[in-house]
């Protein structure tokens, strides 16, 4: 299977070296859009989107949709800040797979317009499972973090819930009233 990025690089004419400082296979598929490859003018109103929907910490894409991964983050366990960001990447690279087998057009609508990600927090594991069996029964992508338990946190604790990516509107539904972290 061809990397996509490669197959970017050649249709985009941009040297190689280029796009890996410029940004990667983001930028590249920005690029193509920006031409009019690929997705035509729709996906070119999606790269252009970008910018001034980092300052909101959203990105359209689905249509127009706002697309975002969501980690949502236990803060009864006490995990130190390095902890917590350590289980916010699993959460990340979970729900990342998970998205690119199940919902490959959210991803790629994601990775388009700057991968938006927003950290929240829940006060227990309860409220955790709740909000991870909400969001699969909207048909989201929904992946909880259980620790090693070689640092700060028992063997099999709940730390993170990652949803998304997938639309905004719909995960707002299940994670709209938690805080920010």
């Amino acid at each position: 299977m061809t990397d996509p990025g490669v197959v970017a690089v050649l249709a985009a004419k941009i040297p190689l070296w280029q796009a890996v400082l410029l940004g990667g296979t983001s930028f590249l598929a920005g690029r193509l859009l920006q031409r009019g490859l690929g997705r035509g003018a729709a996906g070119a109103r999606a790269v252009h989107a970008t910018s001034s929907s980092r300052s909101s910490n959203r990105s359209k894409g689905l249509g127009g949709e706002d697309v975002k991964l969501v980690l949502v983050v236990r803060m009864d366990l006490g995990m130190s800040k390095g902890k917590i960001a350590a289980q916010c990447s699993h959460a990340a690279l979970a729900c990342y797979k998970d998205a690119s087998r199940r919902a490959a057009a959210a991803v790629s609508a994601w990775e388009v317009t700057g991968q938006a990600k927003v950290v929240l927090r829940c006060e227990s594991e309860d409220e955790l499972m709740e909000l991870q069996g909400k969001a699969r029964s909207a048909g989201l992508v929904a992946q909880s973090i259980r620790d090693a338990g070689r640092t700060q946190i028992a063997a099999g604790s709940r730390t993170v819930l990652g949803i998304g990516p997938g639309p905004a509107s719909l995960i707002d539904r299940i994670t709209g009233d938690l805080r920010l972290y």
